[in-house]
Protein backbone atom coordinates (compact mmCIF):
# COMPACT_ATOMS: atom_id res chain seq x y z
CA UNK A 1 0.00 0.00 0.00
CA UNK A 2 3.34 2.44 0.64
CA UNK A 3 5.92 2.09 -2.08
CA UNK A 4 8.97 4.74 -1.83
CA UNK A 5 11.32 4.55 -4.91
CA UNK A 6 15.03 5.99 -4.59
CA UNK A 7 13.09 8.83 -2.12
CA UNK A 8 15.50 11.60 -2.00
CA UNK A 9 15.18 14.79 -0.26
CA UNK A 10 17.91 18.12 -0.42
CA UNK A 11 17.36 20.93 1.86
CA UNK A 12 19.75 22.99 0.48
CA UNK A 13 23.44 21.64 1.31
CA UNK A 14 21.61 19.25 3.68
CA UNK A 15 20.89 15.72 2.10
CA UNK A 16 17.44 14.88 4.39
CA UNK A 17 16.62 11.64 2.68
CA UNK A 18 19.28 10.08 0.76
CA UNK A 19 17.80 7.45 -2.03
CA UNK A 20 15.71 5.31 0.21
CA UNK A 21 13.42 2.63 -1.13
CA UNK A 22 10.90 0.45 0.98
CA UNK A 23 7.49 -1.14 0.97
CA UNK A 24 4.89 -1.15 3.37
CA UNK A 25 1.68 -3.79 3.59
CA UNK A 26 -1.71 -3.63 4.65
CA UNK A 27 -2.81 -4.32 8.29
CA UNK A 28 1.21 -3.72 8.62
CA UNK A 29 2.10 -2.07 12.19
CA UNK A 30 6.05 -0.27 10.49
CA UNK A 31 8.35 1.49 12.60
CA UNK A 32 10.46 3.91 11.67
CA UNK A 33 13.31 4.69 14.18
CA UNK A 34 16.46 6.75 13.73
CA UNK A 35 18.35 9.88 16.24
CA UNK A 36 16.88 13.75 15.83
CA UNK A 37 17.34 14.69 12.08
CA UNK A 38 18.04 11.20 10.76
CA UNK A 39 14.85 11.80 8.24
CA UNK A 40 11.95 10.20 9.71
CA UNK A 41 9.74 13.21 9.96
CA UNK A 42 10.59 14.10 6.49
CA UNK A 43 10.25 11.11 4.86
CA UNK A 44 6.80 10.98 6.26
CA UNK A 45 6.24 13.79 5.04
CA UNK A 46 6.91 13.09 1.46
CA UNK A 47 4.75 10.37 1.42
CA UNK A 48 1.78 12.42 2.50
CA UNK A 49 2.93 15.03 -0.39
CA UNK A 50 3.18 17.99 1.98
CA UNK A 51 7.27 18.42 0.87
CA UNK A 52 8.25 17.59 -2.79
CA UNK A 53 11.46 15.13 -3.27
CA UNK A 54 13.90 16.33 -5.31
CA UNK A 55 13.79 12.66 -6.74
CA UNK A 56 12.32 9.47 -6.61
CA UNK A 57 8.58 9.10 -5.70
CA UNK A 58 6.29 8.05 -2.56
CA UNK A 59 3.61 6.32 -3.74
CA UNK A 60 0.45 5.06 -2.01
CA UNK A 61 -1.74 2.67 -3.75
CA UNK A 62 0.55 3.04 -6.54
CA UNK A 63 0.27 7.01 -6.86
CA UNK A 64 1.78 9.91 -4.96
CA UNK A 65 -0.83 11.89 -2.79
CA UNK A 66 -0.04 14.76 -3.83
CA UNK A 67 -1.27 13.64 -7.03
CA UNK A 68 -4.51 12.34 -6.02
CA UNK A 69 -7.27 14.14 -3.71
CA UNK A 70 -9.55 11.44 -3.40
CA UNK A 71 -6.46 8.80 -1.86
CA UNK A 72 -6.00 11.86 0.45
CA UNK A 73 -9.48 11.04 2.11
CA UNK A 74 -8.23 7.62 2.49
CA UNK A 75 -5.70 8.70 4.58
CA UNK A 76 -5.05 9.80 8.56
CA UNK A 77 -2.67 11.59 9.91
CA UNK A 78 -1.45 12.58 13.41
CA UNK A 79 1.94 14.86 13.45
CA UNK A 80 3.43 16.44 15.91
CA UNK A 81 0.76 19.17 15.88
CA UNK A 82 -1.77 17.73 16.74
CA UNK A 83 -4.25 19.88 14.67
CA UNK A 84 -6.99 20.75 17.45
CA UNK A 85 -8.62 24.37 17.78
CA UNK A 86 -7.65 24.98 21.84
CA UNK A 87 -11.16 27.21 21.94
CA UNK A 88 -13.73 24.60 20.73
CA UNK A 89 -14.50 21.54 22.73
CA UNK A 90 -13.55 17.77 21.86
CA UNK A 91 -16.77 16.82 20.58
CA UNK A 92 -16.36 20.31 18.30
CA UNK A 93 -13.32 19.49 16.93
CA UNK A 94 -14.03 16.38 16.19
CA UNK A 95 -17.46 18.10 14.29
CA UNK A 96 -15.61 20.25 12.60
CA UNK A 97 -13.84 17.81 10.86
CA UNK A 98 -16.33 15.13 10.15
CA UNK A 99 -18.15 17.94 8.36
CA UNK A 100 -15.09 18.64 6.30
CA UNK A 101 -14.99 14.50 5.04
CA UNK A 102 -18.67 14.70 5.02
CA UNK A 103 -19.46 12.18 7.26
CA UNK A 104 -23.29 11.25 7.33
CA UNK A 105 -24.00 10.49 10.89
CA UNK A 106 -21.56 12.99 12.37
CA UNK A 107 -23.07 12.48 16.37
CA UNK A 108 -22.66 8.71 16.45
CA UNK A 109 -19.18 9.20 15.02
CA UNK A 110 -17.94 11.63 17.61
CA UNK A 111 -19.66 10.12 20.40
CA UNK A 112 -18.20 6.58 19.59
CA UNK A 113 -14.83 8.09 19.49
CA UNK A 114 -15.00 9.91 22.42
CA UNK A 115 -15.88 6.87 24.19
CA UNK A 116 -13.04 4.51 22.13
CA UNK A 117 -10.40 7.03 23.62
CA UNK A 118 -11.89 7.88 27.15
CA UNK A 119 -12.42 11.32 26.56
CA UNK A 120 -16.79 11.47 26.90
CA UNK A 121 -16.39 12.92 30.30
CA UNK A 122 -14.24 15.77 28.91
CA UNK A 123 -15.67 15.82 25.26
CA UNK A 124 -17.81 19.36 25.94
CA UNK A 125 -14.93 20.75 27.74
CA UNK A 126 -12.35 23.21 25.56
CA UNK A 127 -9.46 21.54 24.33
CA UNK A 128 -7.22 24.40 25.63
CA UNK A 129 -7.86 22.55 29.10
CA UNK A 130 -6.84 19.11 28.20
CA UNK A 131 -3.34 18.04 29.19
CA UNK A 132 -0.82 16.62 26.68
CA UNK A 133 -2.16 13.43 27.44
CA UNK A 134 -5.88 14.02 26.60
CA UNK A 135 -4.75 16.43 23.55
CA UNK A 136 -2.79 13.18 21.94
CA UNK A 137 -6.03 11.28 22.19
CA UNK A 138 -8.21 13.71 21.23
CA UNK A 139 -5.73 14.21 17.93
CA UNK A 140 -5.64 10.24 17.24
CA UNK A 141 -9.20 9.84 17.21
CA UNK A 142 -9.29 13.30 14.71
CA UNK A 143 -6.56 10.83 12.79
CA UNK A 144 -9.45 8.26 12.70
CA UNK A 145 -12.33 9.91 12.24
CA UNK A 146 -13.35 9.32 8.66
CA UNK A 147 -12.16 5.74 8.66
CA UNK A 148 -8.59 5.58 6.92
CA UNK A 149 -7.07 2.76 5.25
CA UNK A 150 -3.80 3.77 6.02
CA UNK A 151 -2.77 6.13 9.21
CA UNK A 152 0.94 8.07 9.64
CA UNK A 153 1.36 8.76 13.37
CA UNK A 154 4.59 11.38 13.82
CA UNK A 155 5.46 10.19 17.65
CA UNK A 156 2.10 9.19 18.92
CA UNK A 157 3.28 8.57 22.29
CA UNK A 158 5.92 11.42 22.93
CA UNK A 159 6.05 12.96 26.05
CA UNK A 160 2.42 10.78 27.02
CA UNK A 161 2.44 9.46 31.12
CA UNK A 162 3.21 5.18 31.42
CA UNK A 163 -0.87 5.16 31.48
CA UNK A 164 -1.78 7.02 28.83
CA UNK A 165 1.01 5.60 26.48
CA UNK A 166 0.03 1.88 27.76
CA UNK A 167 -3.30 3.14 25.80
CA UNK A 168 -2.51 5.12 22.95
CA UNK A 169 -0.36 1.60 21.98
CA UNK A 170 -3.47 -0.19 22.74
CA UNK A 171 -5.04 1.59 20.22
CA UNK A 172 -2.89 1.48 17.42
CA UNK A 173 -2.62 -2.57 17.91
CA UNK A 174 -6.48 -2.60 17.47
CA UNK A 175 -6.25 -0.67 14.22
CA UNK A 176 -4.48 -2.81 13.04
CA UNK A 177 -5.78 -6.04 13.46
CA UNK A 178 -9.50 -5.09 14.30
CA UNK A 179 -9.62 -3.18 11.30
CA UNK A 180 -6.76 -4.25 9.35
CA UNK A 181 -5.14 -0.24 8.86
CA UNK A 182 -2.10 -0.10 7.66
CA UNK A 183 -0.54 2.04 10.10
CA UNK A 184 3.28 3.84 9.85
CA UNK A 185 5.10 5.64 12.81
CA UNK A 186 7.94 7.44 13.83
CA UNK A 187 9.52 6.68 17.30
CA UNK A 188 11.85 7.34 19.70
CA UNK A 189 10.33 5.02 21.99
CA UNK A 190 12.08 1.96 21.00
CA UNK A 191 10.29 0.15 24.13
CA UNK A 192 6.84 0.86 22.20
CA UNK A 193 8.14 -0.08 18.97
CA UNK A 194 9.18 -3.46 20.29
CA UNK A 195 5.69 -4.01 21.91
CA UNK A 196 3.24 -2.87 18.47
CA UNK A 197 5.55 -2.75 15.03
CA UNK A 198 5.79 -5.86 12.92
CA UNK A 199 8.93 -4.61 11.18
CA UNK A 200 10.75 -1.50 11.36
CA UNK A 201 13.23 0.59 9.52
CA UNK A 202 16.44 2.22 11.15
CA UNK A 203 17.36 5.88 9.31
CA UNK A 204 20.84 7.51 9.85
CA UNK A 205 22.00 10.70 7.85
CA UNK A 206 18.57 9.90 5.53
CA UNK A 207 19.62 6.45 4.61
CA UNK A 208 18.08 3.29 5.44
CA UNK A 209 20.29 1.02 7.37
CA UNK A 210 18.31 -1.58 8.20
CA UNK A 211 14.99 -2.97 7.28
CA UNK A 212 13.26 -6.22 9.15
CA UNK A 213 11.06 -7.77 11.38
CA UNK A 214 12.30 -7.31 14.83
CA UNK A 215 12.41 -11.31 15.56
CA UNK A 216 14.40 -11.22 12.62
CA UNK A 217 16.75 -8.60 13.34
CA UNK A 218 17.42 -10.08 17.09
CA UNK A 219 18.14 -13.74 15.39
CA UNK A 220 21.37 -12.34 13.31
CA UNK A 221 21.94 -9.83 15.80
CA UNK A 222 26.16 -10.25 16.06
CA UNK A 223 26.25 -10.22 19.84
CA UNK A 224 24.90 -12.97 22.25
CA UNK A 225 23.44 -12.10 25.81
CA UNK A 226 22.80 -14.05 28.72
CA UNK A 227 20.96 -13.38 32.10
CA UNK A 228 21.97 -14.32 35.57
CA UNK A 229 20.09 -14.33 38.98
CA UNK A 230 21.94 -14.32 42.11
CA UNK A 231 20.87 -16.00 45.28
CA UNK A 232 22.00 -12.54 47.21
CA UNK A 233 21.70 -9.93 45.28
CA UNK A 234 23.15 -7.30 47.12
CA UNK A 235 26.39 -8.87 45.54
CA UNK A 236 25.43 -7.76 42.16
CA UNK A 237 27.28 -4.89 42.20
CA UNK A 238 30.75 -7.22 42.84
CA UNK A 239 29.48 -10.10 40.25
CA UNK A 240 29.28 -7.01 37.25
CA UNK A 241 32.72 -5.89 38.04
CA UNK A 242 33.23 -9.99 38.43
CA UNK A 243 31.94 -10.74 34.73
CA UNK A 244 33.21 -7.34 33.08
CA UNK A 245 37.15 -8.70 33.33
CA UNK A 246 36.59 -12.30 31.99
CA UNK A 247 37.58 -12.04 28.16
CA UNK A 248 34.66 -11.74 25.37
CA UNK A 249 32.71 -10.01 27.53
CA UNK A 250 31.32 -6.60 26.10
CA UNK A 251 29.30 -4.98 28.71
CA UNK A 252 27.36 -5.96 31.86
CA UNK A 253 23.49 -4.11 32.63
CA UNK A 254 22.08 -4.64 35.98
CA UNK A 255 18.26 -4.15 35.45
CA UNK A 256 15.24 -5.61 37.63
CA UNK A 257 17.65 -7.19 40.04
CA UNK A 258 19.33 -9.22 37.30
CA UNK A 259 22.45 -9.19 35.31
CA UNK A 260 22.05 -9.13 31.52
CA UNK A 261 25.71 -10.06 30.05
CA UNK A 262 26.51 -9.25 26.33
CA UNK A 263 29.33 -10.74 24.55
CA UNK A 264 31.15 -10.05 21.98
CA UNK A 265 30.71 -11.13 18.45
CA UNK A 266 30.47 -15.03 18.30
CA UNK A 267 32.19 -15.43 21.81
CA UNK A 268 29.96 -17.25 24.64
CA UNK A 269 32.33 -17.67 27.64
CA UNK A 270 31.52 -19.70 30.44
CA UNK A 271 30.83 -17.24 33.39
CA UNK A 272 30.12 -19.72 36.54
CA UNK A 273 33.37 -20.56 37.73
CA UNK A 274 34.93 -16.95 37.74
CA UNK A 275 31.65 -16.66 40.09
CA UNK A 276 32.13 -19.83 42.32
CA UNK A 277 35.44 -19.06 43.13
CA UNK A 278 34.47 -15.81 44.24
CA UNK A 279 32.08 -16.90 46.37
CA UNK A 280 28.94 -15.35 44.59
CA UNK A 281 25.61 -18.37 44.71
CA UNK A 282 24.10 -17.87 40.83
CA UNK A 283 20.23 -18.88 41.14
CA UNK A 284 19.66 -18.66 36.84
CA UNK A 285 21.92 -18.38 34.16
CA UNK A 286 19.90 -18.30 31.08
CA UNK A 287 20.32 -17.04 27.20
CA UNK A 288 18.26 -13.82 26.69
CA UNK A 289 16.64 -12.25 23.68
CA UNK A 290 18.39 -9.31 23.12
CA UNK A 291 16.41 -6.07 23.54
CA UNK A 292 15.66 -3.92 20.81
CA UNK A 293 17.56 -0.89 22.35
CA UNK A 294 20.41 -3.23 22.02
CA UNK A 295 19.68 -4.41 18.18
CA UNK A 296 19.10 -0.64 17.17
CA UNK A 297 22.52 0.30 19.39
CA UNK A 298 24.56 -1.91 17.65
CA UNK A 299 23.12 -1.19 14.05
CA UNK A 300 23.91 2.37 14.48
CA UNK A 301 27.46 1.85 16.10
CA UNK A 302 28.58 -0.34 13.42
CA UNK A 303 27.71 1.86 10.87
CA UNK A 304 29.35 4.59 12.32
CA UNK A 305 32.35 2.53 12.36
CA UNK A 306 32.28 1.93 8.47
Amino acid sequence: MIEIKNLTKKFKSTLAVDDINLEVNEGEVFGCLGHNGAGKTTTMRLILGLLRPTSGTAYVWGQPLSQNPHLRRKVGVLLENDGLYENLSGEDNLDYYARLYDITDRQKRVSSLLEYTGLTARGKDKVGTYSRGMRRKLGLARSILHSPSVLLLDEPSAGLDPEVQKMVRDLILNLAREQKILIFLNSHDLDEVERICDRIAILQRGRIIACDSIKHLRSVSSEPAVEIALEEKEKLDNAAIIIKSIEHVAKTIISDGKIKVIFKSGKSPDLLPALVNAGIRVDEIKRTNRSLEDIYLEIIHREEKQ
